[in-house]
């Protein structure tokens, strides 16, 4: 029953990382490493403002916004500075790294003795002590839901469409007479600002920041992306950012299942394995579609 309940909370954490990988990898198609500086950054922001007394809730807007920073600040190396957009998410990761230590002080920041989201006075009174694991589980949900539906709210807007314009066409943006660059560097600072806000639920869960919590962030968040668009692909009843976040479940419990039954310290090998067989059948489905639409115009013209 904790193996579950460990991997649905881990699931549904990495879930609002995913919306954010959501938004670079399969809306603006830009591959940006940030999310492996800004994921810490967020447990950065929260571990320094909650061992100087702020209260938990506001720490998540607050590192919402910090990693919103670091997305604008990608964004302007990719635009203003015309350096490839790989090349700005490594620069800006790399940044990261000086940044979240100077934010927390130091590369390990315990919080046992502190109040978070699932240990405060108010959960003490109720449970008499942490809350349980169903309780995190909805407490976790309930930031995921609110996460979702501000960002399916905002892609329904006519800058959300815009947004999605960009990555399909760029020509088509600019002769609306529309900065498709100002609209990349918004979905960089929505797309980290999700990644932080993870980072924070995720600091506050383990009741620690570590540094090396980013490590590996691109590779779970793009995993995830991809089993849930291919998963409900043909679910046009299930949106896309639903899909995702049931993706993460899905990946967090393959490598929980996949660790429980190998040795634990080949976790990083396991996940390699199963990030590449995700990829590989991704590309495979892709090509699959390619000739499909190919036979069709084929036949068309014949």
């Amino acid at each position: 029953m904790d193996f579950l309940i460990t991997t649905v909370e881990q699931g549904l954490i990495y879930g609002i990382l995913a919306l954010g990988v959501y938004i670079t990898y399969k809306i603006l198609d830009f591959p940006d490493l940030t999310v492996d500086g800004s994921f810490p950054l967020g447990g950065a922001v929260t571990a320094a403002l909650i061992t100087r007394g702020m209260a938990p809730g506001l720490t998540l807007v607050i590192s919402f916004l910090a990693g919103a920073a670091a997305g604008v600040c990608t964004g302007l190396i990719h635009v203003k500075c015309r350096v490839r957009d790989l090349l700005s998410g490594i620069i800006m990761m790399t940044a990261l790294y000086t940044v979240n230590l100077t934010v927390a002080g130091t590369n390990n920041v315990p919080l046992f003795s502190q109040d978070t989201l699932f240990k405060n006075s108010a959960m003490d009174s109720l449970f008499g002590g942490s809350a349980p694991g169903y309780v995190k589980i909805l407490i976790i949900l309930l930031v995921v839901i609110v996460s979702k539906l501000l960002l399916d709210f905002y892609l329904k807007t006519k800058s959300g469409y815009l947004l999605r314009a960009v990555g399909d066409n760029e020509n088509l943006v600019t002769s609306l007479a529309k900065d498709k660059g100002n609209i990349k560097i918004l979905g960089l600072a929505i797309s980290n600002g999700l990644v932080a806000l993870s980072g924070s639920v995720f600091c506050q869960d383990q009741r620690v920041f570590d540094i090396s919590t980013g490590t590996g962030s691109m590779v779970i968040g793009l995993a995830s992306v991809i089993i849930g668009v291919s998963l409900f692909r043909r679910a046009s009843i299930i949106k896309a950012t639903t899909a995702v976040l049931i993706g993460s479940i899905i990946y967090k419990a393959c490598v929980a299942a996949a660790i429980k039954f190998f040795d634990p310290q080949a976790m990083k090998l396991i996940t390699a394995a199963l990030f590449l067989l995700i990829l590989v059948v991704s590309m495979e489905r892709k090509r699959k579609v390619k000739k499909e639409r190919a036979g069709l115009e084929g036949g068309s013209h014949a």
